[in-house]
């Protein structure tokens, strides 16, 4: 599993703001309400097997700015899979 900063360059002993690819939505997408407790490491180890795909569930929502902590009854967008996203996050850095 790629590492959310895995392809963000570092300057000055500081990361750099990185641009991550565009989540669509998808008729395979899954939709949870979320409850008490829910965070966003917690549920992409859930759905994708590994905590580090955190960042997709953060996207795809708008969500998690400073927190991993979701906030309980709110919808959640779980696209189908996490591969695509790494592999156009790699694409987009090959191309940089």
């Amino acid at each position: 599993m790629k590492r959310r900063y895995e392809y963000t360059e570092i300057d000055q002993d500081r990361y750099r703001s990185s641009r991550y690819p565009v989540i669509p939505r998808s008729g395979n997408d899954l939709y949870i309400i979320s409850r008490t407790g829910d965070r966003l490491d917690l549920l992409a180890n859930r759905f994708y097997g590994t905590p580090e795909a955190w960042w997709i569930l953060a996207e795809a929502n708008q969500i998690g700015k400073g927190t991993l902590v979701v906030p309980p009854g709110i919808q959640l967008r779980i696209p189908d899979s996490a591969m695509p996203f790494l592999d156009m996050l790699e694409q987009a850095e090959e191309e940089r």
